[in-house]
C-alpha cells in the first residue's frame, strides 16, 4: 500500500534520451482511466510530443503520433481513446472552447494537452501536471504533480 501523500503529490524523474522519455510515458499510460487530463508543460523542444508518443504506445495506439500543432487536436484509438491537443497557437481558453477542442467525447478517454497553461482558469483542477525541463541533446527532468488523490496512481506507475 503506498504511503499517504499530501494534497499535491509529486515525483521527479530524469530522462537521458527520447527513448527514455517515451518509456516513462508508457509506464504512466498503464494508470490511465477515462476522463483523465494530463497537462504537459515545457519549452519548445522539451519533449512534450515524445512523451505523447510514449503515452500512446502505452495505451496500445498503433498510429503515428505527431505534434498536432496545425490541427490542434488529434484522436487515436487504443485501450482508451487518446486525445492529443496542442494549444501553442491559441491565445487563451476562449479560443479552445470556441473551437470545440474540449467536449464530452473526452470523458471516454484520456486527454494530453500540450501548452495547457493556455487554458487558464478553464484547466480542470483535477489533473496530472507534467513539466519537462531541458532542451537540445541534454537530459530532461520530468516533474509530475497529481493535483487530486485519485491521480496519484500515475505517480505509483513510475518505475
Amino acid at each position: 500500500m503506498p504511503a499517504t501523500r499530501s494534497r499535491l503529490a509529486e515525483r521527479q524523474v530524469h530522462s537521458a534520451s527520447s527513448e527514455a522519455t517515451r518509456a516513462v510515458a508508457a509506464a504512466l499510460a498503464s494508470a490511465a482511466r477515462p476522463g483523465d487530463l494530463i497537462a504537459l508543460h515545457g519549452e519548445l523542444g522539451a519533449g512534450k510530443t515524445q512523451l505523447a508518443k510514449g503515452f500512446g504506445a502505452g495505451l496500445g495506439v498503433t498510429a503515428t503520433i505527431n505534434s498536432p500543432s496545425y490541427v490542434l487536436m488529434a484522436e487515436y484509438a487504443g485501450r482508451l481513446p487518446l486525445f492529443h491537443l496542442d494549444l501553442y497557437r491559441l491565445e487563451d481558453a476562449s479560443d479552445a472552447l470556441a473551437g470545440g477542442l474540449l467536449d464530452e467525447r473526452q470523458a471516454a478517454g484520456v486527454s494530453l494537452v500540450e501548452w495547457a497553461e493556455r487554458l487558464g482558469p478553464a484547466l480542470p483542477a483535477a489533473r496530472l501536471d507534467i513539466v519537462i525541463t531541458g532542451d537540445g541533446d541534454e537530459p530532461r527532468t520530468i516533474h509530475l504533480t497529481a493535483t487530486a488523490a485519485e491521480l496519484e496512481r500515475y505517480l505509483d506507475a513510475l518505475p
